[in-house]
């Protein structure tokens, strides 16, 4: 593989709200697309025209894209994905996990662990799912 997985995100019409939320924790040059403002709109109906098509979040190698489902129907979040970073500090970990916790529900608290370094998992607040670790693995 040439890059990484770049995890794709889909919102319930909070696709803008959830990155920009995303942008206060991870930094990085957030790029929003809504439909209205798309080559592509006239393909759409104008009732979701204020929906974003696609937006990207890149931080370095960090990135993440999303979108709102934009007419493909209704959004189920699942459990089958997470999210795993692997932060680049104990101080980098304590702020993400703080941030992503607020509002969200902790699935496994941040703490010491057997493999070495610190792990915890969250759903934030928009229903995503992540893993975050730090140190040894």
């Amino acid at each position: 593989m040439k890059q990484p997985i770049q995890p794709y995100l889909h919102f319930d019409n909070n696709c803008k709200e959830a990155m920009q939320f995303y942008q206060t924790i991870f930094g990085g040059d957030l790029e929003i697309m809504p439909i209205s403002e798309s080559p592509a709109k006239e393909e759409f109906p104008a009732e979701i025209h204020n929906q974003i098509l696609h937006s990207s979040l890149k931080n370095g190698e960090f990135a993440i894209m999303a979108s709102d489902m934009c007419g493909q129907g209704d959004l189920s979040q699942g459990n089958g994905v997470q999210l795993s970073l692997n932060c680049s500090s104990e101080k980098e970990i304590h702020a993400i996990y703080k941030s992503l916790s607020e509002g969200g529900t902790i699935v496994q608290d941040l703490g010491e662990v057997f493999w070495g370094g610190l792990f915890a998992m969250v759903i934030d607040k928009f229903g995503v799912r992540w893993m975050l670790s730090w140190g040894e693995s």
